[in-house]
């Protein structure tokens, strides 16, 4: 049986065999709330920070037997947009920071946020399932979301298959090493009256993991370097500089970055 002429019918140059152009719309299944509230000073990997986070599901998903025997398993994949990304479109060569920007590598050879269709995974600990402010929601660690990530799919992390002991890492087989913070009185003193509420608690240990890894551009790290820098965690300027010594906090703010509403 022919299907005539169809201008849509493309032909596959390896299998010779006529192929349909695939297209798909992806819509959100939920959002993920963190700490990071801009896009310096996410982990560049899932596991590098014990940060605690919540998945929202959206409305048509926010039901717990969608969710039913989840907490079976102590990990989750989850696939996410790059959705502050997907302007600026994509290139088929990147600069890894590992490489310290000096240097290209094919798109398909790194995790760069600029990709063809935007998508991510990551791989975050399951907590537990919790309900808050009438949302179904996962309460989940190690994630390097900015806040508002739109998630499209939740997937369990299966040990057997998904952890490979002998795989090799490339450009990234180590993980990354870790630089000394320091705090001055200031930022102590600060830090010890914001961690008396709840919101905050475990706020020094978030502020060391992430910056103990040093976020500033690659190049920035080659030379002297006398810039104060910011990062937005909760709802918390940090601002810091290098010393020789490492990285030093000079004093905390309440950020002026904007906020996603709950």
């Amino acid at each position: 049986m022919t299907q005539g002429n169809d201008q849509h019918q493309q032909i596959d140059p390896i299998n010779n065999r006529s192929s349909v152009p695939f297209s798909s719309q992806l819509n959100a299944v939920a959002i993920c709330r963190t700490p990071y509230k801009q896009k310096f000073g996410i982990p560049r990997q899932p596991g590098l920070v014990n940060a605690i986070g919540y998945i929202e599901f959206e409305p048509d998903f926010n039901h717990l037997d969608a969710v039913r025997g989840i907490e079976q398993y102590s990990h989750l994949w989850l696939l996410f947009c790059f959705h502050e990304n997907l302007a600026q479109g994509w290139k088929t060569t990147v600069r890894p920071p590992r490489l310290g920007g000096n240097e290209k590598l094919g798109v398909f050879a790194t995790r760069s946020t600029f990709r063809p269709n935007g998508i991510g995974q990551s791989v975050v600990k399951l907590h537990s399932v919790v309900q808050r402010k009438g949302k179904v929601c996962l309460m989940i660690s190690g994630m390097d979301l900015l806040d508002g990530t739109p998630i499209i799919d939740i997937k369990p992390y299966v040990p057997f298959s998904d952890a490979i002991t002998d795989a090799k890492g490339g450009i990234a087989q180590d993980a990354p090493v870790l630089i000394p913070v320091t705090y001055t009185p200031v930022a102590a003193t600060q830090i010890s009256q914001y961690t008396i509420q709840q919101q905050y608690q475990g706020l020094a240990e978030l502020i060391n993991g992430v910056l103990s890894q040093d976020p500033r551009p690659a190049y920035k790290k080659a030379k002297d370097d006398p810039k104060r820098y910011q990062v937005a965690l909760y709802d918390l300027d940090i601002f810091w500089h290098v010393t020789k010594q490492g990285i030093e906090v000079l004093e905390l703010k309440p950020t002026k970055v904007t906020l996603l509403k709950d």
